[in-house]
């Protein structure tokens, strides 16, 4: 292959001369060839400019240039380089332009190596490309831990004074000075002050997520002192609104859903306690440093504060797959998920950094190598999902102590019990064999029991169900998808549907959670598929004829179809039943009993009915006073008192250490890896690395102290900018969760460090940053565009004005309630429901077509299950809480519009606001009414005059309606 343009090839036998640019390069150097060292020099460039394309599951050409083996294999065609000699080496042939202006075949993508760059690797090619055979090389990432801006220390600022004219209030606020700069720098002036109507409707609604009330209003526009505005921050910032409205923020961040997620989806429904926890933590003002070290490692620094120790269930409060798998390989990869989950909404919330993009190999964009990945890893390994007791572990201890002798006297009777059975079944064994040939009908299936009746008028059948193919003791959650009653006739008619008048009783689970899913009603309705499941047991099922018939037989089953092999959870069938029949729903006759006509269905069948039928006497009262006892010690276990549970996950020690799972796959294991602080920040703060088989709770108690680190800058800045964005709609980098290459630059470095810093004087308290941000001129500007400062900074990101922002589903939805009356501000346990859950192997969830004053509370109290769409909430952009949600995308769609006007809940409220009003008899006087309830503030003359000829036309809850639909209700100027 010829060495041209036309088609280079590794290992090519001519090689055309380089040209002069390298040996410029190489004479430039005074250094001697032995100078150059390869860990220093070389890997270097190779990392950055080469490893990239030629790495192993990205080898284009075929060349590997991770480790010397690799490279002196070569590509499709031969050796990467030839040691001692440079110019016969075909990298350096590959990196070397022909000629002035021409252009180098390598690397193909971004910049050519400098002369400098190629002199380097000559001369280590011509000293005999030393290259150890223990390192190995990794594509550089793009950004670098000891130049990106992130990973820096925090600088310290120093706001200088306002520039020349800018009002001079703007001259007591540090964040004023620290924008005030950056728009004189872009020849920008701030707009001037909003109203204080504005104002108070802007800040009511930040800080509380709710509107002033018009009386609030009032006093407010009345209050002359000089520090009224302040006073009112003050005032919302101690309202417990503020922890309700900032805490729902916090629970997008950390993904707080209370379902498990995944194909069962299964609602969690002691979830809420962690809710509360950060509602309350928000309105105590709790430090962050200690908030990320009880979210990390509650139950250890906090054992004794069941409140506080709460805060841990953020490690296991995400999704995870419950399915239960039992192949081995498939249940370490879900497990492997489900770790990642909390490292990747560990990295979000606390770090900004999308560490999880580790995690089968080293960061591309960000300088974290793999093995940080897996530090985090082993940090969360010993965390599972599960409920823990809300106690003191000596409350804790102490129910335990009392416990410990009932259960093991429970345990000595069911032991002495069982003793009992044994002998018996022993005794019946020898003096009464069962002989297989007294079996007139075959062992019940789930595809089906036929039994035949007699030849007579019918008009009830009674099946009465001892037990479950899979449990001889119960016939709780037995399955039947349809009870059918066939004619005599040919081909014989199913006289038992729903459709033909007949009745159907059998035990029906409770309403709600799951009711319909399992109603009797589905074994006459005529389908497969859908089936009864009992409750009880044992469990009596009576279909009712509208009359009486001649029936040939009675037919019922699971899995008609057999769509589930073998005997499974899934189609739990009869095991033992009597049949039963009458003419007139009175008088019974059995006409079948398995128990005598059937074989049983497994070993543990067949003892059960020798039990039923053969102790004597003696072993009879001896068996129920056994019975008896093991009653009464359980009645005295049950008086106990027991705690309620929270769902704060479980925490044991990993069998194993962690080691790095190559391509991310557990079974294919790469070094071990130490619990350990990420390398990252190894410049700018001291790190800690543990044993590999540190306990498990030191891990995480390590890790929560070196994220809640002063001297951990990223930390601090994340914080920062979250806060920023939440009060103008942008960040100061616009993208709150991601800090790294592919994340935005700060539009204002040093406010941001500012800012950082100051919440780390104050332990990262947030409501003192809320206060000096919302006091700040910037906060209080007006809103209005101004042509000429659109024309330079369109997305306001320089903040010469405040950002107008429509509101979020919650703000619009309790909006609504507050203004209408309808508010229910109970505070706290458990949530209310959109929807109605249904459950099968699945979960489902049915939105509420007209949810009632049950669910008029605050949204934030909603029981939010994952991947559940409820129709006004997700259509105004609340997100799903599926995976962390460090921001919120904002729409304006034709579907909102359409919610907004017909959803019932609109017409609802509107109705609400009609009944507010109702005792005004002057029309113009009611329309104002509801201008003050709805915009706080008074209607026009205009306003008054069309409000109250729309309402004498279209009616009083069509233009509350109209008003719970105008921009002035849906946005904050």
């Amino acid at each position: 292959m010829q060495s041209d343009k036309q088609g280079r090839g590794f290992g090519a036998p001519r090689f055309r001369l380089c040209t002069s640019l390298i040996f410029t390069a190489i004479a430039a150097s005074s250094a001697s060839a032995e100078d150059v060292d390869f860990e220093k020099k070389v890997a270097p460039i190779l990392s950055a400019r080469c490893v990239g394309c030629h790495q192993p599951g990205k080898t284009k050409g075929g060349l590997d240039l991770t480790t010397v083996k690799a490279a002196l294999a070569g590509g499709d065609t031969g050796p990467a380089f030839v040691a001692g000699s440079a110019e016969e080496s075909e990298i350096v042939v590959r990196i070397t332009p022909e000629g002035p202006g021409a252009k180098a075949d390598m690397p193909r993508q971004g910049e050519a190596l400098s002369p400098a760059e190629i002199g380097v690797i000559s001369r280590w090619i011509d000293a005999g490309a030393r290259w150890p055979e223990t390192v190995v090389l990794k594509e550089k990432a793009k950004a670098d831990a000891a130049t990106w801006w992130s990973l820096q220390q925090l600088a310290v600022v120093e706001p200088s004074p306002i520039p020349a004219g800018f009002p001079a209030n703007w001259n007591t606020n540090p964040v004023d000075r620290l924008v005030a700069a950056k728009l004189a720098a872009e020849g920008l002036v701030p707009n001037p002050e909003a109203d204080k109507r504005t104002l108070i409707r802007r800040l009511t609604f930040d800080l509380t997520g709710l509107p002033p009330t018009f009386e609030e209003m009032r006093a407010f526009l009345a209050d002359t002192r000089p520090d009224a505005y302040e006073r009112l921050v003050d005032r919302l910032l101690a309202s417990p609104r503020y922890g309700e409205r900032w805490g729902r923020y916090w629970l997008d961040v950390v993904r707080f859903g209370e379902s498990n997620g995944f194909e069962r989806n299964e609602i969690i429904n002691n979830a809420w306690p962690f809710r509360d926890y950060v509602i309350r933590s928000l309105n105590e003002d709790k430090p962050f440093s200690r908030m990320i070290r009880e979210h990390l490692a509650g139950d250890v620094i906090a054992p004794d504060a069941p409140l506080d120790k709460l805060g841990v269930a953020f490690l296991t409060i995400g999704p995870f797959d419950d399915v239960g798998n039992q192949d081995p390989v498939q249940a370490a990869q879900i497990r492997a998920n489900t770790v990642d989950d909390t490292i990747v909404a560990t990295s979000s919330a606390f770090l900004g950094l999308t560490i999880g993009c580790a995690r089968c190999h080293d960061h591309k964009f960000d300088p974290i190598p793999q093995t940080d990945y897996y530090r985090l890893h082993s940090a969360f390994a010993g965390a599972r999902q599960g409920a823990q007791p809300m106690a003191t572990t000596a409350a804790i201890d102490l129910r335990n102590r009392l416990l410990q002798p009932l259960q093991s006297r429970r345990k000595e009777l069911e032991t002495r019990l069982a003793e009992l059975e044994k002998r018996f079944q022993a005794r019946i064994a020898q003096t009464q064999p069962e002989d297989p040939k007294r079996w007139t009908k075959p062992v019940p299936e789930p595809k089906g029991i036929s039994e035949p009746l007699p030849d007579e008028p019918i008009q009830a059948v009674r099946l009465t169900i001892r037990n479950t193919d899979r449990d001889p003791y119960s016939a709780g959650g037995t399955r039947i998808e349809e009870f059918e009653l066939r004619s005599r006739e040919t081909p014989p008619r199913n006289l038992a549907l729903a459709a033909s008048g007949a009745k159907i009783e059998a035990p029906a689970r409770k309403p709600g959670d799951f009711g319909d899913a399992y109603a009797p009603e589905l074994m006459i309705d005529g389908q497969l598929g859908a089936c009864w499941v009992s409750p009880a047991s044992p469990a009596v099922v009576t279909l009712t004829l509208p009359r009486p018939a001649r029936i040939g037989e009675v037919f019922f089953s699971s899995d008609r179809q057999g769509l589930i092999p073998g005997r499974s959870p899934y189609n739990t069938f009869v095991g033992d039943y009597e049949l039963e029949v009458s003419p007139d729903g009175k008088t019974w006759k059995t006409v079948a009993n398995s128990s005598t006509e059937r074989p049983p269905v497994s070993e543990g069948h067949r003892l059960a009915r020798r039990s039923r039928a053969g102790y004597d006497v003696n072993e009879a009262a001896e068996r129920d006073r056994l019975r008896a006892e093991i009653g009464k010690v359980d009645a005295e276990i049950a008086a106990v008192p027991n705690f309620p549970t929270a769902w704060t996950g479980n925490f044991s020690q990993p069998p194993d250490s962690t080691y790095v799972h190559i391509g991310g796959d557990p079974q294919k294991k790469g070094e071990t890896v130490a619990p350990g602080s990420m390398s990252y920040l190894g410049r700018i703060m001291p790190g800690f690395s543990l044993d590999p088989k540190a306990p498990e709770a030191d891990r995480r108690k390590a890790l929560a102290d070196w994220i809640a680190d002063p001297a951990n800058a990223l930390t601090w800045r994340v914080l920062a900018n979250r806060i920023w964005y939440l009060h103008f709609g942008t960040g100061i980098v616009d993208t709150p969760g991601d800090f790294g290459y592919m994340g935005g630059k700060p539009s204002h470095p040093e406010l941001l460090d500012w800012l950082a810093s100051f919440l780390i004087e104050r332990e990262g308290r947030w409501k003192p940053l809320h206060r000096v941000i919302v006091t700040s001129q910037t906060y209080r500007q007006s809103s209005d565009a101004r042509p000429e400062a659109l024309a330079k900074d369109a997305g306001t990101r320089l903040l010469w004005r405040y950002p107008a922002r429509r509101l979020d589903g919650e703000q619009i939805r309790d909006a609504m309630l507050a203004v209408s009356g309808a508010l229910d501000e109970t505070r706290g346990g458990p949530g209310f429901r959109l929807f109605q859950y249904l459950q099968d192997n699945v979960a489902t969830y049915v939105s509420l077509d007209d949810p009632g004053p049950e669910t008029w509370r605050r949204s934030v109290y909603h029981q939010s299950p994952r991947a559940t769409r409820v129709d006004f909430l997700a259509d105004f952009d609340c997100p799903d809480n599926v995976t962390s949600a460090p921001s919120r995308t904002v729409t304006v769609t034709p579907l909102q519009s359409m919610t907004q006007w017909n959803h019932r809940f609109t017409h609802r409220m509107a109705e609400r606001l009609t009944e507010r009003t109702a005792g005004i008899d002057r029309p113009e006087e009611r329309v104002d009414t509801l201008y003050r309830l709805v915009f706080q503030r008074k209607a026009t003359e205009l306003e008054k005059s069309e409000g109250a000829a729309l309402a004498e036309t279209a009616g009083w809850p069509n233009l509350a309606r109209v008003l719970l639909n105008s921009n002035e209700f849906l946005y904050v100027e």
